[in-house]
């Protein structure tokens, strides 16, 4: 894709809170725009980016105010917050929770009663947990291979050239529906860097199209890089600030350090 310079990734940006409905409305109309004109750019259809409101720090009551903005799907890190803002909005029925954070094999029998979708698939272990939850539960669910595109060791993901198989292992879950790859780009103001980490998720998707054409999806790009992502073939993006303004709880609760390992929004 083209090179844009006006696009500055991950640059000092002041979030103000959205605390009406019709402020986050306006953010959202904002975002919109900025996804139109990055599909402009790249000979893309707006319709084919779809934009995950990334809700975590965020009160159901905002929550609310954003599905009569129009939401019908929120993204969430941490199990217990999710799950909690789900029993909280269960009169918004069509309203989907989506888990897109690390997650540990003994919070999946939470996640398989109240997420429609996870985003984080990274292990076979976790994908045998899941499996046999799903299986109790009589459900199939949606899931997204997550990739380490950076080589940072401070992020979750398989190793791209790992993925192949991991994906061959997954053939006879029948519970599990791998419908795509997520990714997380470095964290640098350097847009040649960040734009690195899209372009070698979307050079894997398309190698892993040619046997498993289901795999469409990619997840990639948040409040501070989506454009870029988009640029370069974004089907899903994750933004959060961009739309409820800046989190209050320190990003370190959301991105652990523990193990070296950080997460997404």
């Amino acid at each position: 894709m083209q090179n844009n310079p006006a696009i500055e990734p991950h640059a000092k940006i002041l979030y103000p809170q959205a605390q009406t409905q019709a402020e986050i409305s306006a953010n959202l109309a904002m975002v919109k725009d900025k996804i139109s004109a990055a599909c402009l750019r790249s000979g893309r259809n707006p319709d084919a980016v779809q934009l995950l409101p990334v809700s975590k720090t965020i009160p159901s009551s905002r929550i609310q105010m954003a599905y009569a903005a129009g939401c019908r799907a929120m993204g969430e890190n941490k199990v217990q917050e999710a799950q909690e803002k789900a029993a909280s909005t269960q009169h918004l029925a069509d309203l989907r929770w989506i888990v897109i954070g690390h997650l540990q094999s003994n919070k999946v029998r939470q996640v398989c009663r109240f997420a429609s979708e996870f985003h984080a698939l990274d292990s076979l272990k976790l994908a045998q947990a899941l499996e046999d939850q799903l299986q109790k539960e009589g459900r199939a669910m949606d899931v997204l291979v997550q990739v380490n595109t950076s080589g940072e060791a401070s992020k979750y993901g398989l190793q791209p050239a790992a993925t192949v198989a991991f994906l061959h292992s997954l053939k006879d879950f029948s519970a599990l529906k791998v419908r795509g790859l997520m990714t997380l780009a470095m964290l640098s103001t350097h847009s040649d860097q960040v734009r690195s980490c899209f372009q070698t998720l979307r050079s894997l998707r398309d190698q892993l199209q040619q046997n498993t054409p289901q795999l469409c999806e990619l997840s990639m790009g948040m409040s501070g890089d989506f454009e870029l992502a988009i640029e370069e073939g974004a089907t899903i993006i994750r933004v959060g600030q961009a739309i409820f303004g800046a989190r209050a709880t320190s990003d370190q609760y959301y991105w652990p350090e523990k193990q070296a390992k950080v997460q997404q929004e």
